[in-house]
């Protein structure tokens, strides 16, 4: 096993909810479960690296520049539509990890987990392209982790920022940016 699934923030705030990224989330939710069902029925590493927030927090930086979102023990923070069935079917294979920053990375043992598992190649899916799956993918170029992002499964609320995120990855990550992917093994 050397591939791994990021799944990012594909909760109900950030799809319908209180910071929502509205229809382009909604409709890559079919290809987002496909693929988080095709890595864990191939045994591979799948996490669900899900933004957490504290209610009126003043210290966190998002809170001046977004408003509240995924705040702990809300329906908010809760996965989207058909994600939530795929998690709760197939809990004891996926890897469930809060996250308080952009990043996948910043503040968690993400890498740690990736490592010990001997994993070199990153798939990226989620909202939204140009923030957390961007911050992530950046994060895991420098720590030397290949790259995969899933264009048909990323989404943003801002179109040009999503735009500029899938060529970023190409042109400055050295990711590969691929649509209709399967995996094989």
């Amino acid at each position: 096993m050397t591939k791994a699934l990021i799944v990012i923030d594909y909760t109900n705030d950030f799809v319908d909810g209180s910071l929502p990224v509205g229809d382009p989330a909604i409709q890559i939710e079919q290809r987002i479960v496909e693929l988080t069902k095709q890595f864990v029925q191939n045994d591979q590493y799948t996490v669900m690296a899900v933004d957490l927030h504290e209610k009126n927090d003043p210290y966190h930086p998002e809170s001046s520049l977004f408003p509240p979102h995924n705040i702990v023990g809300t329906t908010g923070r809760e996965l989207y539509g058909q994600l939530a069935d795929t998690y709760e079917q197939r809990q004891s294979q996926i890897y469930w990890m809060d996250k308080t920053r952009y990043s996948a990375f910043a503040g968690t043992d993400l890498e740690l987990r990736l490592r010990s598992r001997g994993i070199t190649e990153l798939h990226l899916i989620g909202v939204c392209t140009d923030i957390c799956v961007l911050h992530t993918a950046v994060d895991a170029y420098n720590l030397g982790f290949s790259i995969v992002v899933h264009e048909d499964a990323v989404a943003s609320f801002n179109a040009a920022g999503h735009e500029w995120a899938l060529g970023h990855f190409k042109s400055s990550l050295g990711a590969e940016v691929v649509s209709n992917w399967q995996v094989n093994g």
